[in-house]
């Protein structure tokens, strides 16, 4: 199926791809394992996912790696998801220079650990030039806090004069969020079995695709997303309007 992916024309590939990385704790769970060990086997997923993006040409993917609610966790677990962060970067940040890929951290990046903050912009300052696919973290992270801060952004120009009210425009808007210059989400998948978006992309999803899974994430193949990416393929995107089609006779 890749080598068919890999064929298809541009235009029937989404641009921009988000997935909610879901139920890595419950396969643990499931299996009599520790929660951490379903975190272990979701990076090796990611890792498979994004050799795949990188061959099919895939221009942009967003992962929900760690929310703004996710804090609410177990000290133990976040913790360990703060070290995992860390030994991801430290491990894959070389093999993802060499793949061309261009790693970009959004969310409220400034509130996690400093080693952790001196990481991300050290990875992303290494990949900076590079033109592959963009592979965007989503790191404390939240839908509605960004919008909330990108709504802070531009009051504050327009107290500083630097913006009129009247300027305001869905563009203006964008060029504050954490994902400006990339194109909208046109596929979000999410795994795990849950049918929501959970604060994931609120603004950039608003014309999205869904595609939805029961596979927990430490079990999504590379087959299974290729299959996400087929379905798409498939899909009448109508963005609000009626196919000409439809209007005749």
């Amino acid at each position: 199926m890749q080598n068919e992916m890999t064929e298809k024309n541009n235009s029937e590939l989404p641009n921009h791809v988000g997935i909610i990385m879901d139920g890595n704790g419950r396969w643990a769970e499931n299996l009599g394992l520790m929660r951490s060990a379903g975190h272990l086997a979701g990076v090796k997923t990611l890792k498979q996912i994004i050799k795949t993006a990188v061959n099919i040409n895939l221009k942009t993917l967003t992962v929900y790696a760690f929310s703004t609610e996710n804090w609410k966790r177990p000290h133990t677990e976040v913790d360990f998801l703060m070290h995992l962060f860390s030994e991801y970067l430290e491990k894959e940040k070389r093999e993802l220079n060499e793949k061309n890929v261009k790693i970009h951290f959004i969310g409220r990046i400034n509130e996690l650990p400093q080693s952790l903050i001196s990481q991300a912009h050290d990875a992303e300052e290494m990949m900076k030039k590079n033109t592959g696919l963009k592979f965007n973290v989503a790191t404390n992270y939240g839908g509605q806090d960004e919008i909330v801060r990108a709504t802070k952004k531009i009051a504050e120009k327009i107290l500083n004069g630097e913006l009129k009210i009247d300027e305001i425009d869905a563009k203006i808007f964008e060029s504050q969020l954490d994902t400006v210059g990339d194109p909208p989400i046109d596929l979000l998948i999410r795994t795990g079995g849950d049918l929501r978006i959970s604060n994931f992309m609120l603004w950039q999803s608003a014309y999205s695709e869904f595609w939805f899974t029961e596979t927990n994430f430490p079990e999504f193949t590379p087959e299974e997303f290729l299959k996400a990416l087929k379905d798409f393929s498939k899909r009448d995107r109508r963005f609000g309007n009626v196919k000409t089609s439809q209007t005749k006779g």
